[in-house]
């Protein structure tokens, strides 16, 4: 019960056909995503299950040799975890899962397992409110630097011939302190 009320969603599967190395195997590759496998003894875990108020939908899954996944990180790649092993070693059958205290079946634990992940979710959104950000900031920059070009062009246009008439303003061009030395402008 204490794993039970500890855990945060649970993947309920059938193990018959493992061996002891592929389920050794199985519950290091879960520890490292935050789960525990644990062997149940059915009527127990029914009566653990119904008794801290889960759903009925779980009876039936416990028939046969049953292992529950306890999960209390992010179950969708526990789910996409279980299920990849299940390709590769077809003893192990996933039968059924609660989610949020939802229940899901195999077609939709398959569906879950290939939603991204709680941490990719967080890059994806990290990204996409990064983009406008960053556009903001390109453009805020764009504005003074227009302007400086703007002014700078303005100022080589008046300046840059004595005697000529400056075509924006209509007024003779003064010369700068380079033209009045004798310099060119380069």
């Amino acid at each position: 019960k204490t794993k039970i009320v500890e855990s945060k969603d649970y993947v309920f599967a059938e193990y018959r056909g493992l061996t002891v190395e592929q389920i050794t195997d199985l519950r290091r590759k879960l520890r490292e995503k935050g789960a525990e496998l644990h062997v149940v003894k059915n009527n127990f875990a029914r009566i653990a299950f119904d008794e801290l108020g889960f759903t009925k939908d779980i009876e039936p899954l416990f028939a046969g040799p049953t292992a529950v996944t306890f999960v209390s990180s992010d179950s969708n790649e526990v789910a996409k975890l279980l299920l990849e092993f299940a390709k590769e070693v077809p003893a192990l059958k996933v039968k059924g899962a609660l989610v949020d205290k939802g229940f899901m079946d195999e077609a939709q634990i398959d569906a879950f397992s290939k939603l991204p992940g709680r941490g990719q979710l967080i890059a994806m959104l990290m990204s996409a409110m990064n983009g406008p950000a960053q556009n903001l900031v390109y453009v805020l920059n764009a504005l003074p630097t227009k302007l400086v070009r703007l002014l700078k062009a303005e100022f080589l246009q008046c300046g840059n011939s004595a005697g000529s008439v400056c075509r924006s303003c209509s007024r003779p061009a003064r010369p700068n302190s380079r033209q009045r030395a004798g310099v060119g402008l380069v």
